[in-house]
């Protein structure tokens, strides 16, 4: 399957994706990455504060858990469970 690229979430930017801001979330069951955005270097500060926000109001159902957003390495063909998280990076 050919690659292509992420693009920072930054109307206009353009720029390669490095970074993914994310919660872990679960239902108890099920445990994944709540995806808000991608971005890179340079936008990083701005998503991570949005992130925070956006987590804030956030409502969970009965039995649903929401970690604080964190940031992680966009790692080409590495799955969400196996990205490293940069938390010396989420100021």
């Amino acid at each position: 399957m050919p690659s292509y690229p992420v693009l920072c979430y930054t109307p206009g930017c353009n720029r390669p994706a490095h970074f993914k801001i994310a919660a872990r979330w679960s239902d108890g069951t099920t445990h994944e990455l709540k995806t808000y955005y991608l971005t890179c270097p340079e936008c990083l500060p701005k998503f991570t504060e949005a992130a925070r926000t956006k987590q804030k109001v956030c409502r969970l159902a009965h039995g649903e858990s929401l970690e604080p957003p964190a940031v992680y390495e966009l790692t080409s063909g590495c799955r969400d469970r196996d990205l490293v998280r940069r938390g010396e990076l989420e100021g």
